[in-house]
């Protein structure tokens, strides 16, 4: 079922910094339940569209819209939860176990602080559970590898139950087997929970069967609405301005 309200809007975005045109005239949709990709090279824009669309940047032109309501106006930020790039760069001493910073997803959710419920309790283990990493709830983040901590950051914002979850190249520093069950447990949580996925990469190769459509960023946005034919074309190594050769996963539906 999908909605007629996009998740995000922008109309005509236009975004200068210092005399550097980071994006170009960016009209875009994205609906409840999509799985989409934004990729493109280093520098092209990818993280600065993400962070205006999130409202931690300043757009210099056009407009956004969030679940159809304006930005300036756009309070349900809970609804999105969001990892930016290196959240798995935690300072390898920080004391705090697993359980600890998936919950601190839980009290975003919360206006105050109030005292833990029984229900943030079940929430915090059940996204540590769709994550894989309850096991590890006492370990310390410091002693995980890059994958665990990975899935420990999406279970973190997965805690605060959003409808979308906005991933910034996620996979850097993470192994290869890591990745594809990472990668599992994403079109998990889109299929069977219907959580819109917006996934910022340079490497699509790996996600080639699960996205449902394709915006590539490089100044200007170029959208692909059927993925999966449009990148065995040349055009797309053009678009990207790199080689867009790509490793297929080959899992069966």
């Amino acid at each position: 079922m999908r909605f007629h309200v996009p998740v995000f809007e922008t109309k005509d975005l236009c975004v200068t910094i210092g005399n550097h045109r980071v994006l170009s005239h960016i009209s875009m949709q994205i609906f409840q339940g999509d799985y989409v990709a934004i990729i493109g090279p280093n520098g092209g824009g990818k993280t600065t569209l993400i962070r205006v669309l999130l409202g931690l940047q300043q757009a210099t032109s056009g407009e956004i819209r969030l679940f159809g309501v304006e930005q300036k106006k756009f309070t349900s930020w809970n609804k999105i939860g969001y990892v930016p790039q290196r959240a798995t760069h935690i300072d390898t001493n920080f004391p705090a176990t697993v359980l600890e910073v998936v919950m601190m997803g839980r009290t975003a959710k919360r206006k105050f602080l109030g005292l833990e419920h029984d229900d943030d309790r079940t929430i915090v283990h059940h996204a540590m559970v769709t994550m894989d990493v309850a096991n590890l709830k006492d370990r310390l983040i410091g002693t995980l590898s890059g994958g665990q901590r990975q899935r420990v950051m999406i279970a973190r914002a997965l805690a605060s139950e959003p409808e979308v979850l906005i991933l910034d190249e996620p996979n850097t520093g993470v192994d290869v087997v890591s990745q594809k069950r990472f990668y599992d447990l994403l079109r998990q949580l889109n299929n069977e929970k219907q959580i819109t996925i917006v996934f910022v990469t340079h490497d699509i190769g790996v996600i080639v069967d699960d996205i449902g459509r394709l915006f590539s960023v490089n100044e200007t946005l170029v959208t692909c609405n059927n993925p999966k034919e449009a990148i065995s074309c040349e055009d797309m190594s053009k678009l990207y301005g790199m080689d867009a050769h790509l490793i297929r996963n080959h899992h069966h539906h």
